[in-house]
């Protein structure tokens, strides 16, 4: 029996913007109306201003033109991923890489298992402060490179790394770009609840690390030990050191410049093409040499690259055809009149199928807290509660959406199709939501 497969990201992709250039068709138009919130920053929607406004329906060909639209959208995004690629592609022709994954695998003989608990912690501690998954693109390389010689799959690479990544930041008591914003806008206090958020955090990030341990470990291969070519031995000399210490230098300035001086893409992108230049250099490759390793880097992400711009085309084409908070009015509506209890899980489950056409998570929390709090102080539900429901659905949402750009690049980079990741997550997806609703449950039940 052939297993299913699914279409071709980019014909994924493009159906998905077709469909919702059909939605602007068959979905009445409809707006809120926004204000500045000077505690986040940002545009909020206003509570109970929705009405409708004048059709713009999106055609065929316009649908089209909202793909380079995505693009420039996602315009440091994309060029952030092309200089990190190049970047890394530099540092991997030097041969440093291969050099420290051999040297890895070694310390590692034997425990090959080991490293997915030491990555998974470390990656979900990032998800867990930053809510990281583009910047989780410059670990590709080396991922794949030390899982392929422990005998690990490309789909463990990613688990272990951008997967451990999204559950930390679902369950994060303390992720400004999640949590943080949701908190503002709900007006709670900042960390607020952040003992009941790490009493489920904790749990979510084991049951997803023995999850990747378990298909590790089943679909392991046997590996033959590096026979020795490309220069690759025991000793490192002092090029391979330089080229390492950059990579190095690199990541440090990239945590310093994220954490202190709140860099975004465009500064963490100068930061890698850095690297890059300052490695291929010290690596012996000359200029001409490293000319071309950028050139090679940059040819090995384009697909990556534009799958991010072909997922933000599809909520540029329903923000075009004005349907998004038509959609958002539809799916909240009806929470209203539901039971206390049954409303907090509605809202998690109305947040996973709004995640869909809106694949940011402080885009959706602007998006749909300003009407959910008023409803859950109508219904007697702690605000506390409903930004859980948030927190919950459009953040472990991110594991599996196909409009969700940095899982379809990180997926692309690492050269695993799309189904492949569905039978591996959908089994510890469904178990996050559920460890997510028991949560939920509780929290309602003890008034948190």
């Amino acid at each position: 029996m052939t297993t299913p497969r699914f279409p071709h990201p980019l014909t994924l992709l493009v159906a998905c913007i077709l469909i919702a250039a059909a939605l602007t068709w068959l979905l009445p138009a409809g707006e809120y109306q926004r204000r500045e919130d000077p505690a986040t920053g940002r545009n909020v929607v206003v509570p109970g201003t929705y009405a409708p406004v004048e059709a713009m329906p999106v055609t065929p060909f316009q649908a089209l033109v909202g793909i380079p639209r995505g693009m420039i959208e996602a315009a440091s995004v994309i060029f952030y991923v092309f200089l990190v690629g190049g970047g890394f592609a530099v540092v991997e022709r030097t041969g440093a890489l291969t050099r420290l994954v051999n040297s890895l695998v070694a310390a590692l003989s034997g425990r090959g298992l080991l490293m997915i608990p030491v990555a998974g912690l470390a990656f979900g501690t990032g998800g867990v402060l930053l809510q990281m998954q583009e910047e989780l693109i410059a670990f590709v390389p080396v991922l794949l490179l030390l899982t392929s010689r422990l005998g690990f799959t490309p789909v463990t690479a990613v688990a272990m790394s951008l997967g451990a990544s999204a559950v930390g930041a679902s369950f994060s008591f303390i992720n400004p770009f999640q949590v943080g914003i949701a908190q503002k806008v709900a007006e709670l206090e900042l960390l607020s609840g952040w003992q009941f958020r790490v009493a489920f955090m904790l749990p979510a990030l084991a049951l997803w690390i023995a999850g990747t341990m378990v298909h590790a470990r089943r679909t392991r291969v046997p590996v033959r030990p590096a026979d020795g070519t490309g220069a690759i031995g025991p000793v490192a000399g002092w090029r391979h050191a330089a080229v390492l210490l950059t990579v190095v230098v690199s990541f440090v300035a990239f945590v310093i410049g994220v954490l202190e001086y709140q860099w975004d893409f465009d500064q963490l992108s100068a930061v890698f093409f850095v690297m890059g230049v300052v490695g291929g250099l010290l690596g012996g490759l000359r200029l001409a040499g490293t000319a071309d390793a950028f050139v090679e880097g940059f040819r090995s992400m384009a697909f990556a690259s534009l799958l991010i711009g072909f997922a933000r085309a599809i909520y540029v084409v329903l923000e075009q055809g004005r349907v998004v908070d038509t959609i958002v009015h539809g799916l909240f509506t009806p929470i209203a009149g539901l039971p206390v209890g049954v409303s907090a899980l509605a809202m998690m489950a109305a947040h996973i199928l709004i995640h869909v056409p809106v694949p940011s998570t402080s885009g959706q929390a602007v998006l749909t807290l300003p009407l959910l709090v008023p409803l859950s102080d109508l219904i007697g539900l702690s605000r506390q509660v409903t930004v859980l429901a948030y927190q919950y659905g459009a953040g472990l949402c991110e594991l599996i959406t196909p409009t969700n750009g940095a899982l379809m690049a990180m997926l692309a980079a690492s050269g695993v199709r799309y189904e492949e990741w569905l039978r591996f997550a959908g089994a510890l997806f469904i178990s996050l939501l559920v460890l997510a609703a028991l949560a939920i449950g509780i929290a309602v039940a003890a008034g948190v």
